[in-house]
């Protein structure tokens, strides 16, 4: 298929599931006045902590990008930039509160620095998986924390896209115990740092675009980064042989579109719309795609005989998984808001874990 009009398929594509998913009541509210400027031609800005094009990550973005020029004609035109184009991977919030771009795709637990609940918008370990997010997030109160969290910074958060349950990552020696864990410097971030750092290990920062060379220079013996798919791409399977699971870390991560506040605000309410449905589509389209992607990529692995695909031993994921419960309430007690957002967050995942048993859990064992 030619690429040009397989782009403006695409675009139309997912800009008429945004359409159908934008609810009367919803939609309704941008007519009048607002539907007026709906030809006002609107220039941003984006930028991402990811490299530029990187596949799932990196294209997500850009097809956002696409569909709020399909769904206004060409007048809004956003344009993407990769990490470290305009600003580096860590700095996209920054950039975004500070107005130097409108727009930016990251994630949120990034910013645990200056907000230590953020985490729990991203994954925390243990925590919820996609569509259980997703369910939080839009009908259980999530969003609405998550927008109270970013308020001070005059950010205003939505999710942008999900990459499913992670592999628990890439190892440069065997784990058989607990004990194996100490010592290692990993590439792992957000809460799941803290808890290998409490395990004995050393947890370090870095954008996706430094790990690989990290881990050929022995900067760091481990990393997790996000699964099959993704890790080919970054030739990860190059320079570890050992590649864990389950991805206790990242049972569900969720990725985050950013907006300055007062340029989304200054926005027609057709194009905020726009926006918001087109994120909402962009949301389900990310975790669509790595959940066929990653099975191609994992039987790529599979056949590479110096890779060695293994789970975690048991008492690895016993201590991880009580090392995680100690962390996160003492997250939940950071502040008056982590508090709610912790205890909204634990109460939804028990009940929603008390159907999963019923349903996914249930159905998986039979099928």
């Amino acid at each position: 298929m030619d690429r040009r009009k397989f782009v403006g398929s695409f675009g139309l594509g997912l800009a008429s599931t945004a359409l159908v998913a934008c609810g009367q009541k919803e939609c309704s509210e941008t007519t009048g006045d607002s539907q007026k400027q709906a030809g006002e031609k609107v220039k941003w800005k984006l930028v991402t902590s990811w490299p530029k094009n990187f596949p799932g990550l990196g294209s997500a973005p850009e097809n956002l990008a696409k569909i709020v020029s399909a769904m206004t004609g060409g007048a809004f035109q956003i344009k993407v930039y990769g990490a470290g184009e305009i600003v580096d991977a860590l700095e996209v919030f920054d950039a975004v509160s500070q107005g130097t771009s409108e727009m930016g795709h990251s994630a949120a637990y990034y910013w645990k620095g200056k907000m230590p609940a953020s985490p729990f918008f991203t994954s925390v370990p243990f925590g919820l998986m996609a569509s259980e997010l997703n369910g939080w997030l839009h009908y259980g109160g999530g969003l609405e924390f998550w927008r109270r969290l970013y308020e001070p910074f005059g950010v205003l958060p939505a999710a942008g896209g999900n990459t499913g349950v992670q592999m628990g990552g890439w190892f440069n020696k065997k784990i058989d115990s607990l004990e194996d864990l100490k010592g290692l410097k990993m590439r792992i971030p957000g809460i799941a740092g803290e808890v290998f750092k409490a395990l004995g290990g050393t947890p370090v920062a870095l954008p996706g675009g430094e790990i690989f060379t990290s881990m050929q220079t022995g900067a760091i013996d481990a990393t997790e980064w996000v699964g099959p798919y993704n890790d080919i791409a970054f030739g990860l399977h190059k320079v570890a042989k050992y590649y864990y699971y389950p991805g206790w870390h990242e049972p569900g991560p969720a990725l985050e579109f950013l907006f300055n506040q007062d340029a989304y605000e200054k926005l027609p309410e057709t194009y905020q719309a726009i926006l918001t449905q087109a994120c909402r589509a962009i949301n389900q389209d990310m975790l669509d795609e790595y959940t066929y992607r990653n099975v191609a990529a994992l039987a790529e692995l599979e056949g590479q005989s110096e890779v060695s695909i293994l789970a975690f031993p048991d008492d690895v994921m016993s201590g991880l998984k009580s090392a995680s419960a100690t962390i996160l309430a003492e997250v939940g007690k950071s502040s008056d808001l982590a508090k709610q957002i912790y205890q909204s967050y634990m109460e939804y995942a028990g009940l929603v874990g008390q159907y999963s048993k019923i349903s996914d859990k249930a159905y998986l064992q039979v099928r």
